[in-house]
């Protein structure tokens, strides 16, 4: 048996028609009776990069004894010139956060998953001290367990106080060692047990977006800081309305 969180963050490749373009990390979020793919906002679309895919591809298990099984499983970005996908503003501009709905009824025949809830998605009045003990858990430049099509877990600490935004931006700050491919990943935090109404004894904080860089850096001198920004979760409660 592996903890079911395993099952609840993918793998995701980006397209543009058939040309493969990028990886990157997402997570199931359920709301009522709706299925959405949650992650970064440009992941999706990104007009400095010139970053515009028209589909993703994740993988999903079939088989929880044979974690070899699974099947890929595509979603459209678009429709009649419309995207699928939701957005967000706020006051100080564009949300690093995206949801896809998924079409149920298409998921593959034996689709194994979990997916966070309601329950799991923290208030910003959520006692988080800082320095906490965090985790984000998706595909650093895409590595992973290629064979069992699993993501890792890295560890993370609260680096600004929680609730506030940073800097007059809807995120927070953590302390991580983080890479490209982990744009959209989960960022957590464990529970001594389930919340009600959810069967994943997590909190989802928030949405791993970048990593942030002084300005005063000078490569030659100074470390990266290692500081990310992550947008609060509860934004997933507007775009999923």
């Amino acid at each position: 048996m592996i903890e079911p969180v395993f099952y609840s963050t993918f793998l995701i490749r980006t397209f543009e028609g058939s040309q493969p373009l990028t990886n990157a990390t997402g997570f199931l979020y359920r709301r009522k009776e709706r299925l959405f793919l949650v992650t970064s906002n440009h992941v999706v679309i990104d007009r400095e990069s010139k970053h515009f895919p028209t589909s993703l591809s994740i993988d999903f298990h079939t088989n929880t004894v044979d974690l070899t099984a699974y099947v890929s499983f595509s979603i459209p970005l678009y429709r009649n010139g419309k995207s699928l996908w939701r957005g967000a503003l706020d006051s100080a501009g564009i949300v690093d956060v995206a949801v896809i709905e998924i079409d149920q009824p298409a998921l593959p025949r034996g689709a194994h998953f979990k997916a966070f809830n309601e329950a799991n998605i923290s208030s910003l009045n959520t006692p988080v001290n800082i320095g906490a003990s965090l985790m984000t858990l998706g595909y650093p430049m895409g590595f992973h367990d290629q064979l069992h099509r699993l993501p890792v877990a890295r560890q993370a600490s609260l680096a600004s106080a929680y609730g506030v935004r940073f800097q007059g931006q809807g995120f927070f700050l953590v302390d991580a060692w983080t890479h490209r491919g982990l744009s959209g990943a989960p960022v957590l935090f464990r529970l001594d047990e389930p919340p009600e109404n959810s069967d994943l004894p997590w909190f989802v904080l928030g949405i791993h977006s970048a990593r942030l860089e002084a300005g005063s850096r000078e490569p030659e001198h100074d470390e990266v800081l290692g500081l990310n920004a992550v947008w609060y979760a509860d934004i997933l409660q507007t775009l999923t309305e």
